[in-house]
């Protein structure tokens, strides 16, 4: 019995910890840190940073027709005045934020 209890204590302890790491690699929680400034909370890119530097809506029919490879290639290469996020984020990074556009793309 007790070392179930302890096995439970672990547990708990190993999920309160990878949980919280988790949510920060969330799709939603990158777009906000990185992509946000820009491209704004809907991703129309109706801030004035993104006006100032000419940023892409995301609801724009030619980049919601953009194939994810490209995206996640514009991420980390960077485009035109858009900074390039290879070795800032991970490759999965760039994928759940990818994702995340593609959700805003919908609403």
């Amino acid at each position: 019995m007790k070392t179930h209890v302890q096995l439970a204590v672990i547990l708990s302890l190993a999920a309160s910890v990878s949980l919280p790491a988790l949510a920060q690699n969330s799709g939603a929680d990158i777009f906000k840190a990185k992509c946000q400034m820009c491209h704004g909370p809907d991703g129309t890119a109706n801030t004035p940073a993104g006006h100032a530097i000419k940023a892409a809506s995301f609801k724009t029919p030619s980049i919601v027709q953009t194939p994810d490879a490209d995206l996640i290639a514009i991420v980390k290469n960077g485009k035109g005045k858009m900074p390039a996020f290879n070795g800032k984020l991970t490759d999965d990074q760039i994928k759940a934020a990818v994702a995340y556009i593609r959700i805003l793309q919908k609403s």
